[in-house]
């Protein structure tokens, strides 16, 4: 497998991450409300974490088990969050969409212009054939992105997973790639180059 590539969306730029950006992503994603939202975020954050997280990356990409990416806003400094392909299983040709974004760009829809993003990545770059997402029940704003993304609401899971010591209920989302080419139109300006 070549590198990984960057991606261009209308306002986002799609990029590996480097260990320089271990200290944005400690603090952005170590913010109690990101940390909150997703199952796998500690809080507090943890000297060290992101640098260990940010490490297993590359390698994961190469393997062909995941592909996350650094948003950031086209032309301008600074994270917007983190978005990917997780779980991914060549076998039965799906994977998991995931993402965070920091709370000063929420509302903003960069969740939605970045998971679109990987969606079109997966369909036609990794050849997926269904992708799919979780999200906490309590978590609306991360069904709304979905819903947006054209995926489908396939189940509700009660107490389907512990966060900081209480079951909490998990929302599924799903999409097939016939479903992405019938109803949804790519990103705009989608391209992407080898970095």
């Amino acid at each position: 497998m070549t590198g990984q590539p960057v991606l261009a969306t209308d306002r986002l730029l799609l990029r590996p991450f480097t260990l320089a950006d271990a200290p944005e992503v400690q603090r952005l994603a170590g913010d109690y409300e990101v940390a909150s939202r997703a199952l796998d975020i500690p809080y507090p954050y943890p000297d060290g974490a992101a640098e260990v997280w940010i490490a297993t990356l590359a390698p994961g990409f190469e393997q062909g088990v995941h592909v996350v990416y650094a948003a950031t806003r086209a032309g301008e400094p600074g994270l917007v969050g983190a978005v990917g392909l997780v779980e991914i299983d060549h076998t039965h040709g799906r994977a998991e969409l995931g993402f965070w974004v920091a709370k000063s760009c929420w509302g903003r829809g960069y969740a939605s212009e970045a998971a679109r993003a990987m969606i079109e990545y997966g369909f036609s770059t990794l050849g997926l054939h269904r992708i799919y997402a979780t999200h906490f029940s309590r978590n609306t704003a991360s069904g709304r992105v979905m819903e947006k993304c054209g995926m489908v609401h396939e189940a509700h899971l009660r107490e389907h997973a512990r966060k900081w010591r209480v079951f909490e209920d998990i929302e599924v989302w799903g999409i097939l790639s016939a479903d992405w080419r019938e109803r949804c139109t790519p990103p705009v300006f989608w391209e992407y180059r080898e970095h």
